[in-house]
């Protein structure tokens, strides 16, 4: 590399534009700042948790309610400063707070309960318990034979016997098939001539 060249560089005329616009340290406003911050966790599998911490509001500032299976938290404050030595009757500064954050499925909206103590809110989200696997017994029977047995059930207790045949329409194991009308044997037709 040759003596004296100087690395290019695409974003110093950028750095140099902002520089003229900003300032040097562009950021420095919000360095003191205290930024509202949400945490939101679950304690095992029974609640779920959001603490918001909301440095400078006071209890009347925070709103909180459960909108569309969402909890959804608000807090707007206030300052009005009136000084009768200055010029304006007024002087007004706001800071706002707005959080809203996608309930589980579980959770159960009666119950939701908020305390807020030395600057943080508190939210706890209790879950319904979940319902416990249900056991399904297993038969040793096809559905067929089920169907079988439960017919020639009904015709015992019909005070049929086990050699009868089924009605018709009736699906019966074991029994022929439904006697002919006319000749009352059963799958035959009736002769006609000799």
């Amino acid at each position: 590399m040759a003596r004296g060249t100087v690395k290019y560089n695409p974003f110093s005329e950028l750095k140099a534009l902002q520089r003229s616009f900003f300032g040097e340290d562009f950021l420095s406003p919000l360095r003191g700042a205290v930024v509202p911050t949400t945490d939101v966790y679950t304690e095992g599998d029974q609640r779920m948790v959001v603490e918001a911490h909301l440095p400078n509001f006071a209890l009347d500032d925070i709103d909180i309610s459960v909108d569309e299976a969402a909890l959804v938290i608000r807090a707007e404050r206030r300052e009005r400063d009136e000084e009768a030595e200055k010029r304006y009757l007024v002087r007004e500064s706001s800071m706002s707070f707005y959080r809203r954050i996608v309930l589980p499925e579980r959770a159960d909206e009666q119950a939701i309960s908020a305390d807020f103590r030395e600057g943080v809110l508190r939210v706890t989200v209790p879950f319904v318990e979940a319902p416990s696997p249900r056991r399904v017994p297993i038969s040793t029977e096809s559905p067929q034979e089920g169907q079988a047995s439960q017919g020639a059930q009904q015709r015992a207790e019909q005070g049929a016997q086990p050699g009868d045949t089924a009605p018709l329409g009736e699906v019966g194991y074991g029994a022929g098939p439904a006697p002919d009308s006319a000749s009352g044997s059963p799958g035959t037709a009736p002769s006609t001539g000799p």
